[in-house]
């Protein structure tokens, strides 16, 4: 199996970034959006300060106002809010460009993927990733249920995959050439992050 990043989505605890700190996957996510795991800004900073440092920050968005993402991308003397920006709603490439004028950070766009066609018109968006995430009506993300990932086209720009990933399927996501494996709701119970599940997943990728 070749080797493919992590990224844990969804933190919202403490324990959670003690759990992260322990697996060290690649990358976490802080949602911003509506969600059960949404976070407040400022506790996203308080949870941030405990990060270890070689993992990176996500900032999880939908449709927000521009100053609010900004914000979170400034640097606040020792350390910013997040590292990467994740757009998860109907931005567009102006928004996109704007953006990464304003905040200088590596930009990653959501696909709810209906088509191959809709997946290379987005690779042409002045993004730095992608994420190829299922299609639910109404819902932004998170469904936890799994695309058909044979619509995935040769592509170019690297690209994270979510939805529905679990220890029964990650092998084979793996084996559609992601650069980074997103997960969530897999490595939960009850609705909270469990250790055991994020570090069996993280041991399987490497």
């Amino acid at each position: 199996m070749k080797t493919c990043r992590l990224k844990i989505c969804g933190l919202s605890r403490f324990g959670d970034i003690l759990a992260a700190n322990d697996i060290l996957p690649d990358y976490i996510g802080f949602v911003f959006a509506e969600s059960s795991r949404r976070v407040t800004p400022d506790k996203a900073a308080q949870l941030r300060q405990e990060l270890d440092k070689r993992i990176k920050a996500v900032g999880v968005f939908v449709n927000a106002p521009m100053e609010e993402i900004v914000k979170l991308s400034e640097d606040r003397g020792n350390a910013r809010v997040i590292d990467l920006i994740q757009l998860h709603g109907d931005e567009d490439e102006a928004y996109i460009r704007q953006l990464k004028t304003h905040t200088g950070l590596p930009v990653i766009k959501a696909v709810r993927v209906r088509s191959r066609e809709q997946i290379l018109k987005a690779q042409e968006l002045p993004c730095d990733y992608l994420l190829l995430d299922t299609y639910t009506k109404d819902r932004y993300g998170g469904s936890g249920t799994q695309f058909d990932w044979n619509m995935i086209p040769e592509l170019t720009k690297p690209y994270f995959l979510a939805g529905g990933i679990h220890l029964g399927n990650i092998r084979q996501a793996v084996s559609h050439g992601p650069y980074c494996i997103d997960v969530s709701s897999a490595v939960e119970t009850g609705g909270r992050k469990d250790r055991r599940k994020m570090e069996e997943m993280a041991q399987v990728l490497r």
